[in-house]
């Protein structure tokens, strides 16, 4: 790439006397860029981007996997860039643009918040995957998730309608998770519709998407919060951690605290004892993804928000105290 591009493009490997030099170039000569040849590369591009906040999170893994298959179905090629749960995705993103010019994106992980600030700078179609970006004022970005709050209600129901009532809640950070801040939501909701208060009968504490983070959540609630019957994880990674926890204090579970779980990936259904969670559908996902990204490159003018259904996966993990 050229000094000249470098500085049209915003890259940050130009000295800032050098950038000044080219700007006051570009000013003399009336320079300006060919913004219909910019959008022939965009179109010309067959690289759709993977933008994945959170290296450890399983329900992912399964859904890069569809993406990709689905990608190179429509003879495009993927490119994954990761980074961790701190990571600024916007930031990654627009470095990605630059760099590859692809024709879309896909977004796994990211924050509303994020998107208000920065998604502006970015031209080209999106999609954001399990958090709906539906009220955000952006054309070209679309999303495909569940109902965070109706899933998180529907398990919460689930362990009251089996005796639980002193229930503690593993989850991500509330003020920087939308999913964790939704489904949280959901659980107070559904305790609400009980006569019950989460702030008198619960505890919410919080983790990284992470089986050392969970598990260590777990110790605290083993420590701190007496009484408890049962835990309900943010994610199936959570719930096994919390689940060596409990093994790791001489308890058992379901017989001692029942523990639940949320995503349904595989490895769910292979733990002792079978892992009771809410199952996402990463294949519905990925495919009605898939479908709004062709849609918007082809030419829709407008971003579309669709919800997915989600279902309760009954394990082996959650005890009835009725």
């Amino acid at each position: 790439m050229s000094t000249v591009s470098r500085v049209l493009s915003g890259h940050p490997d130009v000295s800032p006397a050098t950038r000044k030099r080219v700007q006051e170039l570009i000013r003399l000569h009336r320079f300006s860029p060919n913004n219909n040849a910019q959008r022939l590369k965009q179109q010309e591009s067959r690289t759709v981007g993977i933008v994945v906040k959170g290296t450890s999170n399983a329900l992912f893994a399964s859904l890069i996997e569809e993406l990709q298959t689905r990608i190179e179905q429509a003879s495009l090629t993927a490119a994954l860039v990761y980074l961790d749960e701190e990571g600024d995705e916007l930031q990654a993103a627009l470095q990605f643009c630059r760099e590859a010019h692809p024709c879309g994106l896909f977004f796994l992980g990211s924050n509303r918040e994020a998107f208000l600030q920065r998604f502006s700078e970015i031209s080209v179609p999106a999609i954001l995957l399990t958090t709906s970006a539906e009220g955000l004022p952006f054309p070209n970005l679309s999303s495909v998730c569940v109902d965070d709050a109706a899933a998180a209600g529907a398990m919460m129901e689930y362990l009251l309608r089996h005796g639980h009532r002193r229930i503690a809640v593993i989850g991500g950070s509330l003020s920087q998770s939308d999913a964790s801040r939704e489904r949280f939501a959901g659980c107070r909701q559904a305790m609400e519709r009980h006569g019950l208060s989460f702030e008198e009968q619960g505890r919410y504490e919080t983790a990284r998407f992470s089986l050392e983070s969970s598990h260590r959540a777990m110790e605290r609630l083993l420590d701190q919060f007496p009484g408890m019957t049962a835990v309900f994880c943010m994610s199936d990674l959570m719930a096994i951690g919390a689940l060596r926890a409990v093994f790791d204090r001489g308890l058992r579970s379901p017989n001692d605290i029942s523990v639940v779980g949320f995503d349904g990936i595989a490895l769910s259904q292979f733990c002792v004892p079978r892992l009771t969670t809410v199952r996402q559908n990463t294949e519905q996902l990925a495919a009605r993804g898939m479908a709004l990204l062709l849609e918007a490159i082809n030419g829709r003018p407008n971003a579309a928000h669709e919800t997915i259904p989600f279902s309760i996966l009954q394990g082996e993990s959650v005890q009835s105290l009725q």
